[in-house]
């Protein structure tokens, strides 16, 4: 049976000559400090694990897109604006849908109506209203998010807001690099147990950090609302390029030692 030694704390308030002569520490010179508290830990055998911690990451290209349009509109009156915005919002709508967009994953997302002031007049008269209304697009296959973009922007989108991207294999890629960090983590304790002379057991605790699904998202956000003229229209045409999304774990696991 293996002996199992208890850890001992001894805490003692002494002065500093008590320690030295405690600690068998005589002969220092004059004036060397020690601290009015000292503690003595004997760790014993029952602590005989190495804990480590271990990373991998995994880049996976993305294959879907969600994309928030803007549509502005600015009349004279709040009736004509809210008319002209929520045609302009029915077309792009329809347009999505010729394109084989889910109406499911169609969503208007916000919406506002705002009084446009005159600031430098006393009275600061109202000369016209403008509304904006963000439409919110998900599960667009990455091949048609630039067709499906430039043809919105005909139909009556003014702007986006942003483009995000992410992989549908995202769990797949999690699994992957959680093998990964396990791995780095067994590598890290095999060295660390051989540098003291032991081997390992085997695993007696394992805990797991990083999986967080929000993070699949790489996005691409404005960082203002951008309207689109008829020369940005043209420039819609440009390709998706989404790069890369870092799928990434972390673990903690803690290994017992052979003797």
């Amino acid at each position: 049976m293996k002996h199992i030694m208890k850890r001992t704390v001894y805490t003692a308030g002494i002065s500093a000559a008590v320690a030295a002569a405690a600690l068998g520490l005589g002969g220092c010179a004059a004036g060397t400090q020690f601290p009015d508290t000292l503690k003595v830990q004997n760790i014993g055998a029952a602590e005989n694990v190495i804990t480590v911690t271990g990373r991998e990451e995994v880049k996976v290209v993305p294959d879907m897109a969600q994309i928030e349009y803007a549509i502005y509109t600015r009349e004279d009156t709040a009736a004509a604006c809210q008319e002209k915005n929520a045609g302009d919002l029915n077309a792009a709508i329809e347009t999505l849908k010729e394109l084989g967009v889910e109406e499911a994953s169609i969503q208007t997302s916000s919406y506002g109506l705002n009084p446009i002031r005159n600031w430098n007049s006393d009275k600061q008269e109202i000369t016209g209203y403008e509304m904006t209304i963000s439409l919110t697009v998900s599960d667009i296959p990455i091949d048609n998010a630039g067709t499906i973009i430039t043809k919105s922007v005909s139909a009556g989108v003014n702007g986006i807001n942003s483009v995000s991207y992410f992989s549908s294999s995202y769990d797949a890629s999690y699994q992957e690099a959680l093998k990964g960090a396990m791995a780095v983590a067994q590598a890290k304790a095999q060295a660390l147990a051989e540098a003291s002379g032991k081997t390992l057991a085997g695993v007696v605790h394992a805990e797991e950090f990083g999986y967080q699904p929000e993070t699949r998202y790489a996005s691409y956000r404005s960082g203002a609302f951008a309207k689109m003229t008829g020369a940005a229209v043209e420039d819609a045409n440009s390709p998706v390029m989404p790069g890369q999304v870092s799928v990434e774990a972390q673990v903690t696991v803690s290994y017992e030692l052979n003797e």
